[in-house]
């Protein structure tokens, strides 16, 4: 059995958002760990919180 560490699943889930895809985030910790990665490297994504989770949806540029 694999483990991976909530920092990489996060980065993981940043990639997708990258590559045009919307991730989403079922913990505060990750939601935040989430916020932090796409801050750092400068990306723009529309953040829709829910009671369940939050869907990171990236934001198409013209």
């Amino acid at each position: 059995m694999n483990v991976m560490s909530r920092t990489q699943l996060a980065k993981n889930k940043v990639k997708d958002i990258q590559a045009g895809f919307s991730a989403y985030a079922e913990t505060e910790e990750m939601t935040v760990l989430i916020r932090k990665e796409l801050h750092t490297l400068g990306i723009d994504v529309i953040e829709d919180n829910t009671s369940l989770g939050s869907w990171f949806i990236p934001e198409k540029r013209a």
